[in-house]
């Protein structure tokens, strides 16, 4: 949050961005000559001013939201980085990108509301409060991410009030304040938003800024160092309020939710909130990335991926009791979400590379012919396995699904951030914590009937409930989603020392040498002329003289410290008060949302 820095992210958002044209729901204002003089003059054109908020400033968070809720939280290897031992500081490139990019959301959202307001145009008062109600709920997302990572951090409600005064001078308040100030800001955004329940168009509604809210209160409920029974009671209330009365339903088939077809992720309605990314580079940062960075190479393409180096941990196979040295003909898999999230051997996948009938993992890195190089015959998962989450495919899949062509590190996959089975399992621990044991039992049941499908009642239904199923269920739902690291530093909030002991205990190393049997496999089981899996005569063969995994001391850096995140250094030079205790303030005296 450098505050020169923070200057020009205001002064950027007080002039606005500088938009370009897309499709259908990201339509935005073109950029030649626009400003807010010949803007906002009805109804159409109000939206659009909006839509970029759901991507553009949110681009520079993309990596820093792996690295920080993925690998951090032990869900996923990434060699070296400071963010799997916990030696980040101020001066990394990904924490400082992150911290602009959340600022940058507050920055845009506080001024598309302020152009809204202060529009002589023709806008009916009700897409007027739609339009700043999702600006709002966006405000406070980008506020629940910043106090989970950092802590406590300044308050910038007005970029006017800030660019007038003395902008190195800001305080630090504390988390308890800016808790309060997100649900303040929530409860604003409620007040506007239009209930939907049906026909949902990936645009906020009143229903999914309540389901956001919901899961602030679950959060805040243990800031005080104790589970509190009155936020457990308003996150509950507001839970299920979605449930019963938004009309939106689970999607049946769990990997169907990260497809690029909106006809497919969004058929019932179950994401709620989601960054809506353009495949233009015009301007740069309205496009997703994220298959670059957790792609194997020659997956696309488009010449963009790097990401097989690193994947999902050992610890998150062991957590779906799935284990890589297993013969993948005898892998005990009942629970999909663990194909939908983990890529290993003997894995195909029939929505992605439909162009060539599915794409199989091992024939990719092993056939030369199908694979086309690919990763040149090297199995380059770490831990025995490959992301799943974030990918699209190849060009032809994006084509089939969108129209529209892909580019390098330029495609147009949604990325998730609250989902209706979310709002499923934070009424489960609300409800748990309330002592209404059958409720909880209910709503997990629920997540767990559509992640078994047919295997359902021989292995997926559970008879009773404890709070350890439902921090379980979080990781297996959300697991590669940006979301785990923030389960951790919630349950950090009331007990720090179990939360270091969890982190401790994990398998957080990589595998070496794990293509050897690999390859065994492939070229013992797997007929080239016919394409096919000659499965009776493949064969699992694990060298014992290989040692696959080292089994060394995990995260011995992780201290209560390290639930917080340091400001970028450049922020301290700029503002020494950020060194500061933080301020107290009561956030409804001193902030004022008045439309």
């Amino acid at each position: 949050m450098k505050i020169n820095k923070i200057y020009n992210i205001l002064l950027a958002g007080a002039l606005l961005f500088g938009l370009s044209s897309c499709q259908e729901f990201l339509n935005r204002p073109s950029e030649d000559n626009y400003n807010t003089s010949n803007f906002y003059l009805n109804d159409e054109q109000c939206l659009q001013g909006v839509n970029y908020l759901y991507n553009s400033p949110w681009y520079d968070f993309q990596r820093g939201f792996i690295k920080i809720g993925e690998v951090m939280s032990g869900n996923m290897y990434w060699g070296s980085s400071p963010y799997l031992n916990f030696s980040t500081n101020g001066t990394d490139e990904d924490l400082i990108n992150m911290s602009y990019s959340l600022w940058a959301v507050n920055g845009h959202c506080n001024t598309v509301i302020k152009n809204i307001c202060e529009s002589q145009g023709n806008i009916s008062e009700k897409v007027k409060n739609q339009a700043i109600g999702e600006a709002l709920t966006l405000k406070a997302l980008a506020y629940f991410f910043m106090v989970r990572t950092f802590g406590e951090v300044p308050i910038v409600h007005d970029n006017s009030e800030l660019l007038a005064g003395d902008y190195n001078s800001i305080y630090k308040v504390s988390r308890e304040n800016v808790y309060d100030y997100i649900i303040y800001t929530l409860e604003t955004a409620l007040q506007l938003l239009p209930k939907k329940t049906s026909g949902w168009d990936n645009r906020i509604d009143y229903y999914a800024a309540e389901g956001l809210l919901s899961k602030v209160y679950l959060t805040k409920a243990g800031i005080k160092g104790s589970v509190d029974r009155d936020d457990m009671s308003k996150a509950s209330e507001l839970a299920k309020d979605v449930i019963d009365n938004s009309g939106r339903s689970l999607t049946p088939v769990y990997s169907d939710i990260f497809r690029l077809s909106p006809s497919t992720y969004n058929q019932t309605g179950e994401p709620m909130i989601s960054w809506m990314w353009a495949a233009g580079r015009d301007p740069w940062t309205q496009q997703n990335t994220l298959q670059s960075d957790l792609g194997i190479v020659g997956f696309s393409e488009t010449g963009d991926l790097w990401g097989g180096w690193g994947g999902p941990s050992v610890d998150l196979m062991d957590a779906f009791g799935v284990d890589p040295l297993e013969d993948p003909r005898t892998r005990a898999d009942f629970d999909s979400r663990r194909k939908a999230t983990i890529m290993m051997a003997g894995d195909t996948y029939d929505y992605f590379w439909t162009d060539k009938g599915g794409f199989d993992l091992l024939r990719f890195i092993y056939d030369p012919e199908y694979g086309k190089g690919g990763p040149g015959g090297v199995f380059q998962g770490p831990c025995g396995a490959q992301n799943v989450k974030h990918l699209y495919g190849d060009t032809y899949d994006h084509v089939q699904a969108t129209g529209l062509q892909p580019g390098n590190m330029c495609y147009q996959l949604p990325t998730h951030i609250l989902r209706l089975s979310d709002v499923y399992l934070i009424y489960a621990e609300a409800e748990l914590a309330l002592g209404n044991s059958d409720n909880a039992l209910e709503y997990v049941n629920k997540v767990r009937e559509r992640a078994y499908g047919s295997y359902f009642d021989a292995f997926g239904k559970l008879s009773s409930i404890t709070w350890e199923d439902i921090w379980k269920e979080r990781r297996l739902e959300f697991a590669g989603e940006g979301d785990r690291w923030y389960d951790f530093v919630r349950l950090s909030y009331y007990d720090m020392d179990g939360a270091i002991a969890r982190i401790k205990s994990q398998r957080r190393n990589e595998m070496y040498s794990y293509g050897e049997p690999c390859e065994n496999y492939f070229k013992t089981g797997f007929d080239l002329e016919s394409g096919k899996w000659n499965l009776s005569a493949a064969e699992w063969v694990i060298n014992p003289s290989v040692t696959l995994y080292n089994d060394q001391t995990p995260a011995p850096n992780v201290t209560a410290a390290s639930f917080t995140l340091p400001f970028p250094t450049e922020d301290l030079v700029f503002n020494p008060n950020l060194k500061e205790d933080a301020i107290e303030i009561d956030v409804r005296e001193s902030y004022k949302y008045e439309f």
